[in-house]
């Protein structure tokens, strides 16, 4: 069956880099609240920064050191305020896809030496299952013509393509590294290719 998604609310939303529209969209893939932040004008543009952002619960709301996310949430939207237009789509997908409960399951493995790739792994999972499919979509609905892509990870960059999404360029988004997330930030280096050159030293 072919996904289909709803724009169904938009709605103003001022925050201390600006003044954003928040659009709601509902869909035929899943049950998940997925929306797209938009600053300015984006109708027909090119090179729009767009941040594709999987839901951190722990990083973007609690502020845990334990990853790069919630800083990168808050960067992505300053970046896009500078840039005077863009659009942050904030996609359920915890924990790479493999949801909360898991996600959390896996800390308590890293604390017990494994990394974040080979936890995902331990418990049945891919090291990353996240797509990208209602991202491209939304980004079609909102009349997006081709994007800079703000993210380290190729392989978004590859499934967007895929997508049939015009990735024009990426913007770099590394965030400095912390006692607690530093070795995390190393394995998306060195086992997921991750363009982080802070950790690749």
């Amino acid at each position: 069956m072919t996904t289909a998604i709803t724009n169904l609310v938009q709605t103003r939303i001022p925050t201390q880099y600006g003044e954003f529209v928040l659009h709601y969209f509902s869909n035929t893939l899943d049950d998940k609240e997925h929306i797209a932040f938009v600053f300015g004008d984006i109708t027909h543009k090119a090179e729009v920064p767009v941040r594709i952002h999987s839901e951190c619960f722990t990083g973007d709301v609690l502020g845990s050191r334990r990853c790069d996310c919630g800083d990168q949430l808050d960067r992505a939207l300053q970046l896009i305020s500078e840039h005077g237009f863009g659009v942050l789509i904030y996609l359920r997908q915890e924990g790479r896809g493999i949801g909360l409960l898991k996600k959390l399951q896996a800390y308590n493995l890293q604390d017990k030496g494994m990394d974040t790739v080979d936890a995902n792994i331990h418990l049945g999972h891919l090291a990353d299952e996240r797509e990208y499919t209602i991202a491209a979509l939304m980004l079609e609905n909102l009349q997006v013509e081709s994007i800079q892509l703000i993210t380290n990870n190729p392989n978004k960059i590859e499934q967007l393509q895929s997508l049939d999404v015009n990735v024009e360029g990426r913007i770099a988004i590394e965030i400095e590294s912390n006692c607690d997330n530093r070795a995390y930030l190393q394995t998306k280096a060195h086992k997921m290719d991750h363009l982080i050159s802070k950790t690749k030293k």
